[in-house]
């Protein structure tokens, strides 16, 4: 069988890459090793989020790609991703003073356009204490702004089918084994449940998320192996402690934490600690579950946690490496094409939940060269996202 693109990995990368070149008119199978928003397309903060936290590092392109991004998205997928207020609190003592966060967020409006979603207001003293008992002592400011909740693991699921009502194939499973790339084609072999299979493709895309690296060593002749760092971010859930939802500045280091109600729980995250070893040996450790209720109990010293009651996942980005921290390090996604002539091969690293339709255009646009001309079937910012059972 032979396919205009083979795409490893059905995260939210690897299904929306798959929904863009289906909508293109090309033909694709996508192949996951056990099933659809499996690594880290289900283990995020569970948000469509503009990157408010961004502007500080200056990437304004991002913040205002992911806020164009968002704004489409709550339009297209009504049933699976919702606005929800947050509230950023300011103390006496925080690094970021209310002017600076009013300046942040007044940025962020004009960034969207004014878009209605991306407004915000300062609340009244006389609202502070409706806060779900938020500490009150030395507080300055609270901001109300607005971001977007998804299911995520739902979102990656529907666009997964989205691509297959398209038109793609999917292998679940579908088991990588390896791929010999020449300048005409690329011959990749997989073991699915009926055994092993070979197809071949004129490009073979890598979004398999944390398992990059081992995708590139099974391939054929060598490819280029990017620097980069799996960066891990733990959440913790916890029963129904809040109603409302927080943006809040870690009292250790710094770094926004989100505070949000979830399906009837409250998750709380994320850190950034560098992982080493297998992704599927990622979990939250004692000493991040500690960091995430020391910031809880903080801005919430009433709070009576059961430790009974704590469960916590984690998932692993994939970042640059380099000297920063994975805080200050940038969210660009990574493109890596074994030739910009004629490509064969690309890996699609890190990347966020809200920009995956972008990303997938972007992903294309560098492989066009070696692709058919072909008759476009469907835009993916015109097509409907809803949830669907998967079985």
């Amino acid at each position: 069988m032979k396919y205009d693109l083979v795409v490893i990995g059905a995260g939210i990368q690897g299904a929306g890459i798959a929904q863009a070149a289906a909508a293109a008119g090309y033909t694709v199978l996508v192949l996951e090793q056990s099933s659809p928003a499996a690594g880290t397309s289900s283990k995020s903060s569970k948000l469509i989020h503009g990157g408010l936290r961004y502007l500080e590092h200056g990437q304004l392109g991002l913040v205002r790609e992911s806020l164009r991004e968002r704004a489409l998205l709550l339009r297209l997928a009504p049933d699976l991703v919702k606005l929800q207020s947050l509230h950023i609190p300011v103390y006496k003592n925080a690094q970021r003073s209310p002017r600076t966060i009013r300046a942040g967020l007044s940025l962020y409006s004009l960034l969207s356009g004014f878009d209605s979603n991306a407004m915000f207001r300062s609340l009244p003293k006389s609202q502070w204490g409706n806060l779900d008992d938020l500490k009150q002592d030395d507080l300055q400011a609270v901001f109300r702004y607005y971001e977007a909740q998804t299911d995520d693991a739902a979102l990656t699921r529907a666009v997964l089918h989205s691509a297959m009502d398209l038109g793609a194939d999917c292998e679940i499973p579908g088991q990588f084994i390896k791929a010999h790339i020449n300048s005409k084609s690329c011959l990749v072999e997989f073991e699915s449940e009926y055994g092993f299979k070979t197809v071949s493709c004129r490009v073979l895309v890598n979004c398999a998320g944390p398992w990059v690296s081992d995708v590139i060593s099974g391939i054929e002749p060598d490819m280029y192996l990017p620097k980069v760092d799996l960066v891990k971010g733990s959440h913790l859930i916890l029963p129904p402690l809040l109603e409302h939802y927080f943006y809040l500045e870690a009292p250790q280091d710094k770094r926004a934490v989100f505070a949000l109600p979830w399906q009837g729980k409250l998750m709380i995250g994320t850190t950034e600690k560098t992982h080493y070893g297998a992704p599927e040996r990622a979990h939250c450790s004692i000493e991040e579950r500690d960091y995430l209720l020391e910031v809880l109990q903080h801005y919430f010293p009433r709070l009576v946690i059961d430790m009974n009651q704590v469960d916590s996942f984690a998932g692993l980005r994939v970042l640059p490496r380099n000297e920063e921290s994975a805080f200050s390090r940038t969210r660009e996604v990574l493109f890596e094409v074994d030739n910009e002539a004629s490509p064969r091969f690309i890996s699609v690293m890190g990347g966020k939940l809200t920009t995956y339709r972008s990303t997938a255009l972007v992903a294309l646009s560098k492989i066009k060269a070696s692709l058919p001309t072909k008759q476009r079937i469907a835009d993916t910012s015109q097509i409907p996202l809803s949830p669907v059972d998967w079985h």
